[in-house]
């Protein structure tokens, strides 16, 4: 094959964005962890004009609105080579990027509406990294491995599994899925480029209380792989690209030490996850680390480590034919054939109660609990006069389901939910990659992958190794069973789409897989394609005004110094007079907010040995009074870390009026003191 890998930074605006995945209004950007990248990796025929492009991107998952920005700027790049059926746009589901970049309403209310900066952050951090990949081909060769992670997951939703037949149940091991695959990719003189990592855990090891965009277990996992093969360069740089991405996570937890009620201790490991006192709000699941920063590299490591262990050990070479079939599918009516005599259909787009309970990963407001079969007279009753009442169809469509949120018939001032949904394969030889637009629960997840090989298996393909891709290309929530959706708990109530969902996909990807193995993907429907709607920049958060530093100081002024030294395993830490970093953002692609530099008496010179992509530092905005704000820049001082001079030093942007009318921009810098670092 060709090969070519490539990242790109998509990180956006780190400051006063909600955060994007546990739906709480108090969590907007505060700051940053670690950057966040979009990996692309373009796999094309030498010979012929087939070419596969894989992205999995830093963030909570592809929304509809990024892909098809992404797909307009490649075409007017890249002509036809770019299509919707050859690439496949895939989010980790990290709970901790920016939001605001959905163009379905019901997404905008926790995102407080489209936020511009975020959405161009992403969809030219996508472009760029195909770009890189598409610039960088060469002849090389790849490799699959698969192997078993421990000690990583749990299943959130044991209720809802035990709901499959024990007949079922009883060929797997696990409630989890444990296996990894990994895709090794090299060129054809043996230089390394990257790899793929495929497996199913929530990336919510850092909870809802956190404040600082990054990217959670699996990032960590990426950034220590890229760590060790980029020896010498800065995180974020050098030419190997190590992509962790997502499976069927729908109940995967990594907080593997389960769920406890805050206010008391006790396990809280029942149908509905509720405390005695406190109810569900205090039913929280706990990661296997004394604090959230910890569990995230406990969890990151440990898939890292698996991944390097598969990929050095990879020998199974991937070799044949490559080849992509995609079709637009309207998901709120599809009529599916369980057997010769029987049709379901799916329904309209809804969401139940127990949405609104959350998880034990993240518990939800009020007092809604897991499980909800009953509708709330209370709930149910402002649910009409705010948005209406469903529709006696759309009721008896989703049973056992009792609605809160009638996202389907609810158009304004965009429509709450999509209709029109991408499915999608792309097979690499034996390798089949099923992208699938949300939250297939493991179960669901096993049945998708069974279906898809035995139709593979019977036109002729044997031996395919099938892989799913979550969060790809349209966000549609959650997959559960049939009869997990009986239960009613979260991961069912978010199942938008009826209790036949998951039939409906095993039907449409099974035409996929069978258009793929007899090499008829030409004669597929493309269906109906999905709106592109015309969005005012919609948003809520505050405008950028003016900013001011206290008397007698300037932006960049240093207000609490470090000390004058510290040891391994310590926090050197400086507060600056600081300005909004939404500024940064919106003004420079590539900006690094901060950097730890070490003096060099050989060259009488500073060095910059970390920057803010490095997980050891951490930069804090906070906002005072009369457009002033402060910045803190921290450096965990890692174990081993080379004893001499340091210094930390911060990089802003503030605005600045310069008439009446028009403010502009202008970029400064601070430095703490040099400081020692001693041996231990």
């Amino acid at each position: 094959y060709l090969v070519g890998v490539g990242r790109a930074d998509c990180t956006g605006p780190v400051a006063q964005v909600p955060l994007m995945g546990y739906a709480n209004p108090d969590q907007v950007g505060g700051g940053l962890l670690s950057r966040l990248y979009s990996r692309a990796f373009i796999v094309a025929d030498p010979e012929g004009s087939e070419r596969v492009v894989f992205v999995s991107a830093d963030i909570g998952m592809v929304s509809q609105r990024v892909r098809l920005e992404v797909l307009q700027q490649l075409r007017s790049k890249y002509g036809e080579l770019y299509r919707p059926d050859n690439v496949i746009l895939s989010g980790t589901h990290t709970h901790s990027g920016p939001g605001g970049y959905f163009q379905y309403s019901l997404l905008w209310i926790s995102s407080k509406g489209l936020v511009r900066p975020a959405l161009s952050a992403i969809v030219n951090g996508v472009v760029k990294s195909i770009d890189i990949a598409h610039e960088n081909m060469k002849r090389g060769r790849l490799f699959i491995n698969r192997g078993t992670v421990e000690n990583s997951q749990i299943n959130r939703s044991p209720f809802s599994y035990l709901k499959n037949p024990e007949s079922e149940r009883s060929r797997y091991s696990s409630n989890t899925d444990k296996e990894m695959l990994v895709l090794k990719m090299v060129d054809e003189d043996g230089h390394e480029l990257g790899l793929i990592s495929w497996f199913a855990v929530h990336p919510v090891s850092m909870n809802n209380s956190n404040h600082l965009v990054n990217s959670d277990n699996v990032g960590y996992a990426s950034y220590l792989f890229e760590r060790e093969k980029n020896a010498g360069m800065l995180p974020g740089e050098g030419s190997f690209v190590a992509a962790f991405a997502s499976s069927n996570l729908g109940d995967v937890s990594p907080n593997t030490r389960g769920p406890f009620c805050a206010n008391t201790g006790e396990p809280c490991d029942n149908p509905q996850s509720a405390c005695p006192v406190g109810g569900a709000a205090m039913c929280m699941a706990k990661g296997p680390g004394n604090d959230m920063f910890e569990s995230t590299r406990i969890i990151g490591q440990n898939i890292y480590l698996k991944a390097k262990e598969l990929y050095e050990e990879a020998s199974q070479e991937v070799t044949g034919a490559l080849s992509s079939a995609h079709q637009w599918v309207n998901m709120s009516d599809v009529s599916v054939e369980l057997n010769a005599t029987h049709t379901v259909k799916t329904c309209k787009p809804a969401l139940g109660h127990s949405f609104a309970a959350g998880t034990i990963d993240g518990v939800g407001a009020f007092n809604f609990t897991q499980g909800s079969v009953e509708g709330d007279p209370f709930w149910d009753q402002i649910r009409d006069q705010l948005l209406g009442e469903p529709s006696n169809e759309t009721k008896a469509c989703h049973k056992p389901k009792p609605i809160l949120f009638n996202t389907g018939e609810m158009t304004w001032p965009h429509p709450w939910h999509p209709d029109i949904v991408d499915v999608q394969i792309a097979a690499i030889g034996s390798l089949a990659i099923l992208a699938v637009p949300g939250e297939f629960t493991t179960m669901s997840g096993r049945r998708l992958r069974e279906a898809v090989k035995s139709e593979f298996d019977s036109h002729g393909t044997p031996g395919m190794n099938v892989v799913i891709a979550g969060l790809c290309n349209v966000y549609t929530h959650y997959i559960t069973t049939y009869e997990e959706y009986q239960a009613q708990r979260y991961e069912a109530a978010s199942t938008i789409y009826g209790p036949h969902t998951l039939s409906a996909y095993i039907q449409l990807y099974r035409g996929l897989a069978k258009a793929i193995a007899l090499n008829a993907t030409q004669e597929l429907s493309r269906g109906p394609e999905p709106p592109l709607f015309n969005m005012t920049n919609v948003t809520l958060l505050p405008s950028l005004s003016a900013e001011n530093a206290p008397a007698a100081k300037t932006f960049g002024d240093v207000l609490e110094e470090v000390r004058q030294e510290y040891r391994e395993r310590e926090v050197a830490e400086v507060t600056f007079v600081g300005a909004n970093p939404r500024n940064s953002a919106e003004n420079a692609t590539e900006h690094n907010f901060l950097t730890v530099e070490r003096y060099s008496n050989v060259s009488s010179s500073w060095r910059v040995v970390l920057n803010d992509a490095s997980w050891d530092t951490r930069f804090y905005w906070s906002k005072g009074s009369r457009g002033q704000s402060k910045v803190t820049v921290e450096w965990h001082i890692p174990a081993g870390a080379e004893p001499g001079v340091y210094r930390l030093r911060y990089f802003g942007h503030y605005k600045k009026r310069v008439s009446l009318l028009r403010t502009v921009t202008v970029p400064f810098e601070g430095a703490s003191s040099a400081f020692q670092i001693t041996a231990p």
